[in-house]
């Protein structure tokens, strides 16, 4: 008996052995992607792993399985895991092998969206800086050291998966993997060149053997086999594939539009997003991924140009990990009843009939095994209608689907919400904080860590990103006989940049300030500035707002004061000051010293701040205070600043700009219609965004340091640490 009872756990331990080593398929035909052999609808969602923490990862993964979802779907963030050249990092939130085994620890399948460009609203589109500076690069075309560079990291990444035995047909959960990103337009414009490079891309891909097939989204009409062209956008029920024998998949289904820093809140109805979901499925689609499930945060300097410190993107789990409701739940429901469809869908062609006029219509499945589903549309944006199908009346309201399993019974309508709403609150915690200042200065021409040049240098070129401020500073001596200095008529000092905001300092005197804007990134600073008889010093801090993350040529893109920059008003007229002696010098006194962290806050005086000035620029803040208790979600409220930054013990929250007020039209919106990114916004009239996230992993039981940089001048007694609740 004891024999055959070994014998039993040999057989059973060799059967599990046997059963974590099977190298699984994946494949796909024009119906569906395929794991070992069977089709499956594939229902995916974006989290980007870096932007929430580690420890939010579990539960964010959690919510989307519980959310009804297949597959977690993620970029690749290069500029994350090289910041310099052969320096790698995959630590703390840049952790993808910890992500991708916790999403595998779930039950879930990955796909991983390596790109290595990604846009995604991300600083400079996910490229490190440094590739910029390549001798001979052009980025994204038919270019050799550009090729060369992206090809490495690739390897490097699918080699990191390949050792780790991420892949599906290794046993791990990544079923599809991206090249490139979005490039069919770029391409287009580029010509023959771009279409070079959309061939090396493909064949370099496939060349790594992941045994998972490769897409390329956004592609076009160019598409080299065996890559899976797919769809991104609002809509994309009218998207086929270039080759016949490819299934039909949407890669980003956007779930509302990212907030641009002075701009209005989007949103996104859900009733819309559903609608759009199960058109695109009655169409024949059999993968779809929301962008974004979780949007998130951009934490310190990650985001793109002109973007918003807050990534939510109006998602089905808010920035916070919250559900937000009814988005997640409507959703939910959506994916069940699809998934009870499946059987049909995967195995059969829709048979398409009028219910009565254009804009009502039925798509049937049936496949030969007898298995059956229904979608009944009514297109129409303003009125419901009555249909028969089968012998039975259905109800549908405007521009909405109803989805029946079976062919039988109406378990979904998009426009039927069923899941309650939540309203979320944030109440503050801690209030009436005690800080401590120290005023920032314009760096003296003494030529410590300064350099000089004759002529004004591009921004990007000197500080590699390093900060957002790069010092401009220069001298005119100003001769006894000017007239302005009789006439008392100052002369007017003209700086023209490219972006993307600048401060102006005559004399160590604050002179103003301007900025640009998403559409408008060149800005002029004009005004008339008080200089002395003798040597005068202009000192202008130009400030970048994250790096462009989408478009061509990011080899050319610059930042900073570029001239031309004058005086005029003079003797002799007016005087071009851009060739002159500059001197440069990065960032800021405070960043240098790293006050903001633990280990450098002691480095500068700071004086307690019972008499401060509000109005004064370029301010550095210091508080400490004890986590709250709970587990609730945390957030700083900034609506008393201006712009500048936050940290937290050391950890970069990112930038805050309230002092940007959202411009726009905020007007009633309806679910009805075509979708489009300003259509449904919110919070005109208000900053861009107040509240800004603090992830609770950050925080110690006592003595948490928190540090603001105040760029224009604000109020810190009127910052609070407040809860997310619903």
């Amino acid at each position: 008996m004891l024999k055959m009872k070994n014998l039993i756990k040999i057989v059973l331990f060799l059967w599990v052995c046997s059963c974590n080593s099977v190298n699984a398929t994946v494949s796909y035909d024009d119906r569906a992607i395929l794991i070992n052999g069977q089709r499956k609808i594939l229902i995916a969602g974006s989290i980007h792993y870096p932007r929430s923490t580690p420890e939010m990862w579990p539960d964010l993964i959690q919510k989307a399985k519980e959310g009804g979802l297949d597959v977690i779907q993620t970029y690749v963030f290069w500029n994350g895991h090289e910041p310099s050249p052969g320096k790698y990092y995959f630590e703390g939130r840049y952790d993808l092998v910890k992500f991708i085994k916790l999403v595998q620890q779930a039950g879930l399948y990955v796909h991983l969206r390596i790109g290595p460009f990604v846009c995604a609203e991300w600083n400079f589109g996910g490229f490190p800086v440094w590739l910029k500076y390549v001798p001979g690069i052009s980025f994204r075309t038919d270019n050799e050291p550009f090729k060369v560079a992206m090809q490495g990291f690739t390897q490097k990444i699918v080699g990191m998966m390949k050792a780790e035995k991420l892949f599906e047909p290794q046993g791990g959960p990544i079923i599809l993997s991206q090249i490139e990103n979005e490039y069919g337009p770029v391409e287009w414009e580029i010509g023959a060149p771009g279409k070079a490079y959309t061939w090396w891309a493909a064949q370099m891909a496939v060349g790594l053997n992941t045994g998972v097939p490769w897409i390329m989204c956004k592609q076009d009409k160019d598409v080299p086999e065996p890559i899976i062209d797919t769809c991104n956008g609002f809509y994309c029920e009218g998207f086929v594939p270039i080759n016949p024998k490819k299934p039909k998949m949407w890669t980003e289904i956007w779930t509302s539009w990212f907030t641009e820093v002075g701009g209005p809140v989007p949103y996104r109805p859900v009733e819309d997003i559903a609608y759009a979901v199960a058109r695109f499925i009655q169409n024949g689609g059999s993968f779809f991924n929301y962008y974004m499930y979780h949007g998130g945060t951009n934490f310190g300097r990650t985001s793109g140009l002109f973007v918003s410190t807050s990534y939510d993107y109006d998602a089905p789990i808010d920035e916070y990990g919250l559900l937000r409701e009814p988005k997640w739940g409507h959703l939910r429901d959506l994916h069940k009843a699809i998934k009870l469809c499946e059987p049909a869908l995967v195995s059969s062609y829709p048979t398409v009939t009028s219910l009565g006029g254009k804009t009502l219509e039925a798509h049937v499945f049936k496949s030969k095994t007898g298995d059956c589903a229904a979608f009944l549309a009514n297109y129409d944006e303003k009125s419901a209608a009555k249909v028969n199908f089968q012998n039975v009346e259905y109800d549908l309201p405007p521009w909405s689907i109803s989805i029946l399993p079976g062919c039988k019974n109406a378990i979904y309508n998009t426009a039927r919400i069923t899941s309650p709403a939540t309203h979320m609150k944030m109440t503050p915690v801690l209030k009436a904080l005690t800080w401590q200042t120290y005023m920032d200065e314009t760096p003296y021409f003494d030529g410590r860590n300064t350099l000089s040049s004759q002529g004004l240098w591009e921004q990007l070129n000197i500080t590699r990103d390093w900060s957002d401020y790069l010092w401009y500073m220069t001298e005119v001596n100003i001769p006894d006989n000017e007239g302005f200095l009789k006439s008392g008529k100052n002369p007017i000092l003209t700086v023209m940049s490219a972006g993307h905001a600048m401060h102006v300092f005559i004399n160590s005197q604050h002179y103003g300030k301007v900025y640009g804007t998403l559409s408008n990134t060149r800005l002029t600073y004009s005004q008339g500035v008080k200089l002395n008889a003798g040597l005068n010093k202009i000192s202008i801090l130009s400030v970048s707002v994250g790096l462009a993350n989408v478009g061509t040529h990011f080899e050319t893109w610059n930042v900073g004061v570029l001239g031309p920059v004058t005086l005029s008003g003079m003797n002799s007229g007016t005087w071009d000051l851009s060739k002159s002696k500059w001197c440069y010098k990065v960032g800021l006194k405070g960043e240098s010293s790293y006050i903001y962290g633990p280990s450098g806050s002691s480095s500068v005086q700071w004086i307690d701040g019972a008499n401060l000035d509000e109005r004064a620029p370029l301010t550095w803040y210091k508080t400490t205070f004890n986590a709250p208790e709970g587990n609730d979600p945390l957030a700083l409220d900034m609506s008393s600043m201006g712009k500048g930054q936050m940290w937290i013990n050391g950890e970069s929250i990112g930038r805050h700009w309230p002092g940007n007020v959202a411009k726009g039209k905020c007007d009633r919106c309806s679910y009805t219609g075509i979708f489009y990114e300003k259509k449904c916004l919110s919070d005109c009239g208000q900053p861009s965004q107040k509240w800004f996230h603090v992830p609770r992993s950050w925080l110690k039981p006592t003595g948490n340091m928190l540090v603001v940089f105040e760029e224009w001048g604000g109020n810190p007694y009127w910052i609070s640490l407040v809860k997310r609740t619903t």
